[in-house]
């Protein structure tokens, strides 16, 4: 097994010829940024001595489990993605985080970051979901980002439901590519609290199929510069703006003036029409017999 130590950042050449003629401890104590991407990485050990650690890159390892990171309450990008990671836990004193990548990995529930209020991006794409599974979000956490993420990356998930995300209106960028997203309805409920939103991609779910998708969901997020990979042009915005206020206007001036009501109307159906005729056929029929009288 191999674990992350200072013992491996001493063997580690590069760090080695970066100390330039500083004692380890010493030299510990200056390292900002720490590489340990893709070195089969099982575990990580004690770097309490790297106090000053701002950005740790761990990607591409074996790591199971968030550990031994207490210590490093400077880090603001953490880069975990395409471990065995199952749980986020262990993540409360990081409370300068500012950028998590945690992509590729194995986990089911978004929890565990309500300590961390400068949190602005999380990255969570491709979870190595069983069948029937579905990345799920902790109201807590959701509750607790709802002031500071403007990122967020959901993308292959399974998720058909986005409903919870209401609540995160400082968003900026939202990606959900190949999710089960399908309901129309509820995607601009939930857009239309994020009216910070410059950027969103829901590419390859069952809701871009959906007549007017695309129109109705610019008219909602109305500072959108870019839906799908597609800029939007300001003039086709100003007109599906209007043409949404027009259609509007209209509904309205009719549920206050409605139009004088036939007899259709009133008896609401086809089979009013008999009725209507065999009426006017018994008073024609009174009115023969008595003027025959």
């Amino acid at each position: 097994m191999v674990l992350l130590t200072v013992d491996l950042i001493a063997k580690s050449k590069k760090h080695f010829q970066k100390k330039r003629g500083l004692s380890f401890p010493e030299y510990l104590k200056t390292l900002t940024h720490l590489h340990f991407s893709n070195k089969n990485i099982e575990e990580i050990g004690d770097l309490s001595m790297c106090r000053n650690l701002t950005v740790l890159y761990l990607y591409d390892n074996q790591i199971t489990y968030i550990c031994n990171l207490g210590f490093a309450t400077n880090l603001t990008h953490l880069y975990m993605q395409n471990n065995n990671i199952t749980h986020i836990d262990n993540l409360y004193n990081l409370q300068k985080l500012s950028k998590l990548y945690l992509g590729g990995n194995r986990i089911t529930v978004v929890e565990g970051l309500e300590h961390l209020h400068e949190l602005t991006e999380l990255h969570l794409e491709n979870q190595r979901l069983s069948p029937g599974e579905k990345l799920l979000f902790d109201p807590r956490t959701l509750l607790s980002l709802s002031k500071s993420l403007t990122v967020l990356n959901i993308n292959n998930n399974n998720i058909d439901d986005i409903r919870d995300l209401a609540v995160l209106k400082e968003l900026q960028h939202f990606s959900a590519v190949d999710n089960k997203l399908h309901d129309m309805k509820e995607l601009e409920d939930v857009f239309a609290n994020w009216s910070r939103l410059l950027l969103m991609d829901l590419g390859g779910n069952p809701v871009c199929k959906k007549p007017k998708y695309r129109d109705r969901l610019i008219t909602v997020c109305k500072n959108l510069e870019a839906l799908d990979g597609r800029e939007i042009n300001n003039l086709t915005r100003q007109f599906l703006i209007n043409w949404k206020a027009s259609r509007e206007a209209k509904k309205s001036n009719n549920e206050q003036f409605p139009g004088p009501l036939t007899n259709f109307d009133l008896d609401q159906g086809p089979c009013s029409v008999h009725r209507h005729a065999n009426m006017q056929r018994w008073k024609l029929h009174s009115f023969s017999c008595t003027s025959a009288k």
